[in-house]
């Protein structure tokens, strides 16, 4: 499975890359303020007009990611798993941390289609979806560390940076969420004396217990950002009773080859991308092994869940009709 291989690569060694320690602004001589950040016109998600530096960088923490919407497999996967970043933060999105995801297809995407990307992945506010003149934007994209020259070459690592210390860094979204986590609220000096309470939601936790079932790893990193199983619809369908409503032969094909089956109009495939718009299956690069593997895994969870539904009617039966 080269994709994620290659994530799992990318994710090692940028493990190495770790936050600076916080100074304060006075000992910093920050070079990476109004003198090295263009004040450009930026449009957003919703059709504002942006100045880059002033509206966007100007005494804010942020984490940057690089996009495109038409993108058929890491673009997806990266915006899924900062909102599971998102659910973590969400108290401080908006507010002194912002999440911006930077178009590297200025040319087609339009504020119309990020609107609809970002609303596909239900982002919150505090996360801005910018595009622009080309021009302008490729300027950005560059002074932020992507100078690809193509769409397939476009950084996958995101940036995370605060203006006020002038700490900038690169981290990547393929290894441990809360380590992620935690290198973003470093990026805050006073994070260390404050105490906070997060609201536990139970969509968005997709911390399964890693067992011995190669599978689960595999759904926890690549599948959960964007599916849960018996919980409910996130970026795309519950998966519960997926194995069930589909045939090992369908479901193999569609995860081998998202983009393949869709484009032969395959009804169930059609049906699906209706019903959830703005995003698509990415094509993972997983193997014939990896996707059995997959499948496994989504069958015994869902015998695990209808066997504790089972015990749940019983015993409920039970109470209900108590013996003599």
């Amino acid at each position: 499975m080269k994709l994620f291989r290659a994530l799992t690569i990318a994710a090692i060694a940028l493990m190495a890359m770790v936050v600076a320690p916080a100074v304060s602004a006075e000992e910093t001589t920050n070079r990476y303020g109004a003198n090295y950040f263009p004040n450009l016109p930026v449009m957003d998600q919703d059709g504002r007009t942006l100045n880059f530096y002033d509206d966007v960088i100007k005494g804010k923490r942020l984490v940057v990611s690089f996009i495109y919407t038409s993108c058929p497999d890491i673009c997806p996967l990266t915006t899924a798993r900062l909102t599971q970043v998102e659910d973590q933060l969400r108290d401080q999105l908006g507010h002194d941390l912002f999440f911006i995801s930077m178009t590297v297809d200025p040319e087609h995407d339009t504020p119309a289609k990020l609107k609809e990307f970002s609303k596909a992945f239900g982002t919150g506010p505090g996360w801005l979806f910018l595009t622009g003149k080309p021009e302008d934007i490729r300027f950005i994209n560059a002074r932020l560390g992507d100078k690809s020259r193509s769409l397939s070459d476009h950084r996958n690592e995101v940036v995370l940076g605060n203006d006020t210390t002038g700490q900038w860094a690169r981290d990547t979204v393929f290894g441990d969420i809360d380590r992620l986590v935690t290198d973003i609220r470093a990026m805050d000096p006073k994070w260390e004396s404050q105490v906070r309470v997060y609201d536990y939601n139970k969509a968005s936790d997709t911390g399964f217990a890693l067992g011995l079932q190669p599978g689960q790893s595999l759904f926890k990193k690549i599948c959960a950002p964007c599916h849960t199983i018996g919980v409910g619809d996130r970026v795309g369908p519950d998966l519960r009773g997926v194995t069930e409503r589909r045939s090992p032969e369908w479901l193999t094909r569609f995860i081998r080859s998202p983009t393949k089956v869709r484009a032969e109009k395959d009804p169930t495939a059609m049906e699906t991308a209706a019903r959830f718009p703005g995003v698509r299956m990415p094509n993972l690069g997983l193997t014939d092994l990896d996707v059995i593997d997959l499948i496994a895994f989504l069958g015994s969870e869902n015998t695990r869940l209808e066997a504790g539904n089972k015990d749940d009617e019983a015993m409920a039966s039970h109470h209900h009709h108590p013996q003599n």
